[in-house]
């Protein structure tokens, strides 16, 4: 058993702690948050248009989730057309605070992985 089992079979919350783990490894919700960490409100369009390849639906979903988790609050101005934005909470900025040391490494490492790819015969 690995540390991060152990760690999850060892708390009170192993079903949150799997979910929690599932949900920051997802496809999308680490590039949301990447670009919403510059603190200001960013409306969907251009939340979309940052994320790059994201569909509507599955951005709507990702934000949902988010939302959901105390991660991003989403905000409805009252005009025509509707207006609403998005923003990272405290605890949505400790997260990313908290992944930034994996993009580092992916970053760092990307040439490494890509090179054992193409070398691996399975």
């Amino acid at each position: 058993m690995d540390t991060i089992d152990s760690l999850a079979v060892a708390t009170d919350n192993a079903e949150l702690v799997r979910e929690l783990l599932a949900r920051v490894a997802d496809k999308w919700t680490l590039l949301v948050i990447e670009a919403l960490e510059h603190g200001d409100p960013v409306r969907f369009s251009r939340l979309q248009e940052s994320v790059g390849g994201v569909s509507q639906k599955m951005l709507t979903k990702t934000l949902r989730q988010l939302e959901r988790d105390g991660l991003v609050t989403r905000r409805v101005h009252p005009v025509i057309p509707p207006h609403v934005d998005y923003q990272l909470t405290e605890l949505g900025r400790s997260l990313g605070e908290a992944v930034c040391g994996i993009w580092i490494w992916v970053e760092a490492n990307a040439a490494a992985v890509d090179k054992a790819r193409r070398a691996f015969v399975g």
